[in-house]
Order: structure tokens, then C-alpha cells, then sequence
């Protein structure tokens, strides 16, 4: 429940953050994202001492907010380079979840054991950190827009920006990305209590994030070299064999392999996704296009997390997967479809 609230936070502030940031700008925004992280932590860290689940479940909805906030660094990523550099732009911010993946669980662990009851200690760091982040953001500064752009030019209908081909595909790409790798993941550690022990089922999804972060220090120069679209259809490919490794059996190296595959293959699609969804909007328009792109993907992850453990138990860990094959052929389809209507997926990447 704490982890479908910190989704459900998500999915709800991230449409009004992005248009209240369009407004007030980004410094601001980001500011207020990491102190709704400070007060999540503090909250969810008296629903712990209190053992209270609804409290701890609003901690963490507050927690949500934050990374919704948070997500937009990628797009500010964008907005202050210049159109060649952008996917690796892109790329080195996400890259920065590579210190997550090490950081998180570390300071998780730490905090578990220092206060009691257990796990107080993790929420109350979890507020220290945010709380560095909003000192440290407090001296952002992002390049203003051409001034009167956004006065002058109100931009098109949210309508008219979604129903564009490239923005659809956009949105569908990395929603796919996302919905697929946060279905395995979640059903990861269940279905491998049955066959491992917790710890073996943590270093496999260590393994996992590695696999979402490390490439992307070289996805945006894949992208500038290969076009977005074959970055895009090399994720669906990739996790393709993640399905294909889930049959190779129930071992450490097949989950572990598996779960590598599932977390590249939901970085070219995420990376690749953001990077075209950028060529889709204007400057006045962005507020609008990266909230309700944001939005729909998270609601997808929301509801991925919510049945994960229902799927599993139904179909077992290997059907499950199996079943996102046409999932993974539609995105395949909607790629290729556009990659022909702009005469560009099979050209040289000069051309791309």
C-alpha cells in the first residue's frame, strides 16, 4: 500500500507540476518538489513510530510529489542545450541514477537499524536528503525563454499536440518501457522468494537498476548517431529477450540476465521516448505536452504495480511474461508505422 500511495502521488501531482512550472518557472517548482519530500519523509516516519498505515501511506504519496517533480530534470536537460547534444543531455541525467542505485539502498539499510521502531531512521534520512536537494536547487538557474514567447504565443490545444503521430508514439514508447519494467520488477522479488533467499532477490535488483542507469552514458550518442526511432525499436527488441531469458528457467543467472535486459531495454525506450517527444511541442507549449506525457506514463506504472502481485500468483512468473509480448509487438508496430511515415528508420543515421 506505502508503494502503490508513492505512485498514486506521482501520477496526481505530476499533470498540475508541470503546468504550475510553465508558470512560476523551474527553479521554484523543483524547490517545492524537494520539500514535499522532506515533508514525506518526516510523515511517513511518524506513521512508522505511530504504526500507523494510513499515515505512512500519505508520507509516501507526498514522497510520489516529489518524484514527480523530479522527473522534469530531464526535460530542463533539454531545454538548456542545444538540438545535437539533447539525447545525451538527456542521457546524463538519468545517468545520475546510477548513484541511486547504490546511495538508495545504502542509506535504506543504514537508517533501518539506527532509531527505533525499524525503518524510522530511512524516512527521516529520506527528509535529510531531500532537504540537501533544496538547498542545492535553490542555486539552479535556467536560461529564461525568448522573452514574450510564452505571452505571444499561447500554443496549440493540448488536443492538437497529443493526436500528433510522433507524440503518440512518443508516449506509447516510453509508456511501454515503463509499464513492462515495472511489471517485472515488482513480481521480481515474489516469484524469487520462492525459489531464493531475500538477499539473492536484492543483489538481482540491484543488477536491474544498474541496467536502467549505466547505459546511459552512451544512449544519447546512440541516439544522435542511429535516429530515435531504431534506439527505440532496439529497446523493444532487448526486452523481447528479457521475456525470451524468463523461460531459460528459475535460476540466479536467469533472473539476474533477465532482469539486466528489462532494465536497458526500458532505457533506450524511456530516453528514446523523451528525446522524440521534445521535437513534438513549443516552448509555450511544453507545461501542457511533457505533463500529460508524464502523467499517462505513470498511471500505466501505477497500475503495473497494482496487479504485479495479482498477475503473478494468476499466471506465474514465466506466463506473466510471456503475456507482454503483444504489448511489446504493438510498440514494435507503432515504431516501424512511424518510421515510415517520416521515410526515416531505415536511412542512414546522417539522415535520421
Amino acid at each position: 500500500m506505502p508503494i502503490a500511495a508513492m505512485f498514486l502521488g506521482t501520477a496526481v501531482v505530476t499533470f498540475p507540476a508541470s503546468i504550475w512550472m510553465s508558470r512560476v518557472g523551474r527553479r521554484p517548482g523543483f524547490v517545492v518538489g524537494a520539500l514535499l519530500g522532506v515533508s514525506g519523509g518526516v510523515i511517513a516516519g511518524l506513521g512508522v513510530w505511530l504504526a500507523d498505515l494510513l499515515l505512512l501511506s500519505l508520507g509516501t504519496i507526498l514522497v510520489g510529489g516529489y518524484q514527480a517533480f523530479a522527473q522534469f530534470y530531464r526535460f530542463v536537460a533539454s531545454e538548456v542545450t542545444d538540438e545535437a547534444f539533447r539525447p545525451r543531455a538527456i542521457s546524463l541525467v538519468l545517468g545520475g541514477g546510477i548513484v541511486a542505485a547504490f546511495a538508495g539502498p545504502m542509506i535504506g539499510r543504514f537508517g533501518g537499524s539506527l532509531l527505533e521502531p525499524e525503518y524510522l531512521g530511512s524516512f527521516l534520512l529520506l527528509s535529510l536528503v531531500s532537504l540537501l536537494t533544496a538547498g542545492i536547487l535553490i542555486g539552479l538557474r535556467v536560461p529564461a525563454a525568448t522573452p514574450g514567447a510564452i505571452s505571444i504565443e499561447k500554443g496549440r490545444h493540448w488536443k492538437a499536440i497529443v493526436s500528433q503521430p510522433a507524440y503518440l508514439v512518443a508516449l506509447f514508447g516510453a509508456a511501454t518501457g515503463y509499464g513492462v519494467m515495472i511489471l517485472a520488477m515488482t513480481a521480481t522479488p515474489i516469484a524469487m522468494v520462492h525459489h531464493h533467499g531475500l538477499s539473492t532477490a536484492a543483489t538481482v535488483i540491484q543488477f536491474h537498476v544498474l541496467g536502467m542507469f549505466l547505459p546511459s552514458f552512451f544512449t544519447g550518442s546512440l541516439v544522435a548517431r542511429f535516429g530515435v526511432l531504431r534506439i527505440m525499436f532496439a529497446g523493444v527488441v532487448i526486452l523481447v529477450g528479457h521475456v525470451l531469458m524468463t523461460l531459460t528457467g528459475t535460476g540466479f543467472g536467469s533472473f539476474a540476465a533477465a532482469l539486466v535486459l528489462l532494465g536497458v531495454g526500458w532505457n533506450f525506450l524511456y530516453i528514446g521516448g523523451t528525446t522524440l517527444l521534445t521535437t513534438t511541442y513549443t516552448q509555450a507549449e511544453k507545461g501542457r505536452a511533457q505533463a500529460i506525457n508524464d502523467m499517462t506514463i505513470f498511471a500505466v506504472g501505477l497500475a503495473c504495480s497494482l496487479g504485479a502481485g495479482a498477475l503473478l500468483q494468476r499466471f506465474g512468473w514465466q506466463s506473466l511474461n510471456v503475456a507482454l509480448l503483444p504489448w511489446l509487438a504493438f510498440a514494435a508496430v507503432a515504431l516501424a508505422w512511424l518510421g515510415h511515415r517520416q521515410r526515416r528508420l531505415f536511412k542512414p543515421a546522417h539522415a535520421a
